[in-house]
């Protein structure tokens, strides 16, 4: 008979709940609901609407407990964001990752733990947005002084469901202030940036039962009886890679979306001085793995101009400027740094990677079309660097790139990145993230069983998978 399962999977610009049905030699999923997730921005920055994030995967659950069998819940979304609470209630409305307001606290916090002595605690790489940076911006705006509970989104959400506070530890890992080593809130940074360890709730790993929905939320759903939220990997990236359909050991992946995640899995950090000047960072992954991996800016580049094109032309769409960029000589269009901070924040991308190639002196693109081919040719060259230099850091040579997420559906992109990197690229599963996020509740709930490698060959077996080549002419 199998076991059901509710996946509530949260990305930067989309949600979802998915419905997950799992047995020993099958997993299928069907949509509940999707709907947008649209940030706004307010006199004081850019924020997360968590109140309709709320309200909509409350909606999805009513369509999903319709499954007279349905075992459980699990939410998973993107990282290093959370809420402020004091008594359980939220202060203030969440801010967005890309919000601006931590220019000054990353300086903050360097003064008290400078960038190599902070790696060499939590392995993380440095973004201006990490969680570590973004406290210590509310430090200053004086809200830590109101605050007794820092929860990220997906716990937010899950203790709103159950009123229990716990801190997921695969999310918990991109704060910057988890002791890499040991998995655990790092007592010693806590300590020196002056945060109350009380602010944080207790660790749990993926699989463990968090809580039942409360009564009254049951009631409201329509559902009559307990329904329990287990922990997944509620840091997206954690679920996506344990849905990486990988029949090798020496394979990497690419969990592409807003972003893109490019990296190996790991028994042990990695924590080298190289490493840390490239940027790479080391995350924890279902089963106590190591996500060994460089974040890329992804196809946020491709959104953002296409979101800029539609403001003047409402009647631009994506698959004939594909269509066109797949026509376009590679050597018409120059590339482009796609790690340039200039790119991070929301607006008129086009023009900001136009003044990069003017200033680099690289071709400029002349039509949509051109602009969309740079931006893949971009993107693919940025993945060619990333799997480069990690099996320089690791040592350990890389066979097969495995490209899951909705980048994986990109034919022309997922052919560049076999071009440019002289690999094998295996695409698919789209949708690895609710994937990923099942499996785990399946496994808790009893339904399969085994190793991280077990589940990947669920979704092997159970995932029509894109292949593509490499030409003679080998890496790009």
């Amino acid at each position: 008979m199998g076991t059901t399962v509710a996946a509530v999977d949260l990305g930067a610009t989309s949600g979802r709940v998915m419905l997950g049905h799992v047995d020993r030699d099958e997993v299928r999923l069907r949509t509940a609901a999707r709907f947008p997730n649209e940030p706004v921005r307010t006199r004081d920055g850019l924020h997360w609407n968590v109140l309709e994030l709320y309200r909509q995967l409350c909606a999805g659950l009513r369509q999903a407990v319709r499954e007279p069998d349905l075992a459980s819940v699990g939410i998973d979304s993107w990282a290093v964001d959370y809420g402020l609470l004091r008594g359980g209630r939220l202060l203030g409305i969440p801010h967005h990752y890309r919000d601006e307001r931590t220019a000054d606290a990353v300086a903050a916090v360097h003064e008290v733990v400078d960038p190599v002595e902070l790696y060499r605690h939590n392995g993380l790489q440095h973004l201006p947005f990490n969680t570590v940076f973004q406290l210590a911006a509310d430090r200053r705006a004086g809200m830590l002084e109101l605050a007794d509970r820092v929860l990220l989104l997906p716990d937010l959400l899950a203790y709103w469901l159950t009123g229990r506070q716990v801190a997921e530890r695969t999310n918990a890992s991109t704060t910057g202030l988890l002791d890499v080593r040991t998995g655990d809130w790092s007592a010693e940074l806590l300590d020196r940036l002056e945060l109350d360890r009380s602010l944080f709730a207790d660790l749990v790993d993926p699989g463990e039962h968090i809580g039942d929905v409360s009564p009254d939320i049951s009631a409201d759903l329509g559902r009559d009886r307990p329904l329990p939220v287990t922990a997944v990997g509620s840091h997206d990236t954690a679920s996506a890679v344990a849905a990486v359909p990988a029949a090798e050991d020496s394979f990497a992946y690419i969990s592409c979306g807003t972003w893109s995640l490019v990296g190996v899995e790991v028994d042990r950090p990695v924590l080298s001085e190289r490493g840390r000047a490239a940027n790479f960072t080391n995350e924890l992954g279902v089963d106590g793995r190591i996500r060994y991996l460089r974040n890329v800016m992804g196809l946020w580049l491709l959104t953002e101009s296409l979101a800029h094109w539609q403001r003047a032309d409402p009647s631009v769409e994506l698959e004939p400027l594909l269509a066109e960029a797949a026509q376009v000589p590679p050597d018409r269009v120059g590339v482009f740094d796609t790690d340039d901070g200039r790119f991070l924040p929301p607006g008129d991308m086009p023009t900001r990677i136009e003044q990069w190639l003017h200033e680099h002196d690289q071709p400029i693109p002349r039509t949509r079309g051109e602009f969309v081919r740079c931006i893949l040719e971009s993107l693919a060259r940025a993945y060619a660097g990333a799997i480069e230099q990690v099996e320089q850091l690791t040592g350990e040579p890389v066979s097969v790139l495995h490209v899951v997420g909705g980048g994986s559906q990109n034919t022309l992109l997922c052919e560049l990145t076999a071009q440019r990197t002289g690999r094998p690229v295996v695409a698919g599963p789209t949708e690895a993230t609710a994937l990923g996020n099942v499996l785990v509740q399946a496994r808790a709930a009893g339904a399969v069983r085994g190793s991280p490698e077990s589940l990947r060959a669920l979704v092997r077996n159970c995932t029509d998978l894109q292949h593509y080549h490499p030409t003679s002419t080998g890496r790009a």
